[in-house]
């Protein structure tokens, strides 16, 4: 099997990685000469027969990667060898006309775009899974209440499932993000060596409208000699973003599968081994490897940012970088995005563990309720806070529960009845706005669901 421009041979699915192969690069090359043809046959640019030809064989398997390889180690050039290639199986009477009025980066950048195009209807069901299984998770979990935490601290009550939700919602937006980004990134050009589409000339726009149309792409409105690498850089800040937001969601399933919290642990199948050490080790690894690939796709966005400023109408410096940068952001995005799905699929909450990680400070968990029934009662928000602190401060040093140290400090016992106090410091009453916010987040990624792919999640 032709090898990738990288050693993803660990990393993504096969689907995914046959996009980046080199005899498939190839074929899309050839696609592009086989439509720009057509399109150019289709009016009158070039002979009908001539085009049928050219199509004809392009499309026809005839023309090997190794042959191609056989002339780019003469030329030097791997899309004149294309070319070369094909024209050693056309007659000639259609030699003329294969690769006519274009220059290498009207395939090159095209294949980039047809590429990505393949890579993100491999790549977004895969987000929407995910999102799905979250939304699940979130309604599974409403009305579980859990220490939210905050700087690594107990803050307040939240619903379990509001995690989830929240991580289900940001991917349904990087599925809004893509969609809408695909008209500015998803591009195809004919337009020759510096963009004017010289040697077709008015017509040119004409057969890059046909081709794009053929291709599924959106023609570029103007170039130089490439499409601007703004454009490249969108793809991959998104591939990143997607990535990080996977990151966020590995990242707290690592902290709470921690020994001392405990509230939620990856699958861990029948015969893995967590340590070759250590027997008892259920390491997060999935996540792990979440965060760390996350990494690199955020370094790939520099690389594409540094590939914008190119000499005059193009020059080589982006060229090289970008046979990595592009294969490796959408292959560890799909890689990531398997874990992610499989960790989702057998994640294990343990709600008891929940429910006793709540009840670990003594009540001080419930200040903030406390301090609202004060401020309803006429205190004023600074006062009420001063006593709170000084009654919880005490109490969590003499190991009291904070209910208990409210009802016999002299000042806030005469504020607050034993009726109030239980509903105060009972975790059921503090949930909020949880269930229609998972509900809402629940009716929009079915909405984007309906919007973008009309099937289930």
């Amino acid at each position: 099997m032709p090898i990738l421009p990288i050693d993803a041979g660990r990393y993504g699915s096969v689907q995914i990685k046959q996009i980046f192969q080199e005899n498939n690069r190839l074929h899309y090359q050839l696609i592009i000469e086989a439509t720009v043809a057509e399109a150019q046959a289709a009016i009158k640019m070039i002979p009908k027969n001539a085009a049928a030809e050219i199509a004809k064989t392009a499309k026809s398997g005839r023309i090997t990667l190794k042959r191609v390889s056989e002339l780019e180690a003469v030329s030097d050039h791997d899309t004149a060898a294309v070319v070369e290639a094909l024209s050693e199986k056309c007659s000639s009477k259609s030699k003329p006309w294969i690769h006519y009025g274009l220059t290498s980066n009207d395939l090159v950048d095209t294949t980039i775009s047809m590429q990505i195009r393949d890579a993100l209807n491999i790549i977004e069901p895969k987000i929407l899974k995910l999102a799905g299984l979250l939304v699940n998770h979130s309604i599974n979990f409403r009305a579980i209440a859990a220490v939210g935490r905050t700087h690594g601290q107990h803050a307040s009550i939240i619903a379990f499932g509001l995690k989830f939700a929240v991580w289900a919602l940001e991917l349904a937006m990087h599925i809004e993000r893509i969609e809408e980004g695909k008209k500015r990134f998803l591009l195809c050009k004919t337009l020759g060596v510096v963009g004017t589409g010289s040697l077709m000339g008015k017509k040119a726009l004409e057969v890059q409208k046909i081709v794009a149309s053929g291709l599924n792409l959106h023609p570029v409105d103007a170039a130089t000699q490439v499409i601007a690498r703004e454009r490249i850089a969108e793809v991959q800040y998104l591939i990143a973003l997607v990535g990080c937001t996977l990151d966020k969601i590995a990242t707290e399933v690592r902290n709470l599968q921690r020994t001392e919290l405990g509230e939620i642990s990856e699958p861990f199948r029948r015969g893995q081994m967590g340590s070759s050490a250590v027997p008892i080790k259920r390491n997060p690894i999935k996540s792990e490897r979440v965060s760390s690939l996350s990494r690199i796709l955020k370094s790939l966005v520099d690389v594409s940012l540094e590939n914008i400023p190119l000499w005059h109408e193009r020059d080589l410096s982006n060229s090289a970088n970008e046979r990595f940068t592009i294969p490796m952001g959408a292959i560890l995005l799909d890689e990531m995005l398997n874990s992610m799905i499989l960790v989702t699929e057998g994640l294990k909450v343990d709600t008891q563990k929940v429910t006793s990680n709540l009840n670990l400070s003594g009540g001080q968990i419930f200040s903030e309720f406390v301090l609202d029934g004060l401020v309803r009662k006429g205190v004023s928000r600074i006062e009420a806070y001063r006593d709170i602190q000084r009654v919880a401060f005490s109490a969590l040093e003499r190991g009291e529960h904070l209910r208990d140290a409210i009802k016999k400090d002299q000042k806030l016992a005469k504020l607050l009845t034993s009726s109030e106090l239980r509903f105060i410091f009972k975790p059921s009453n503090h949930l909020g706005a949880s269930p229609q916010i998972i509900a809402n987040v629940a009716e929009k990624v079915r909405a984007v669901r309906d919007r973008y792919f009309k099937r289930k999640i």
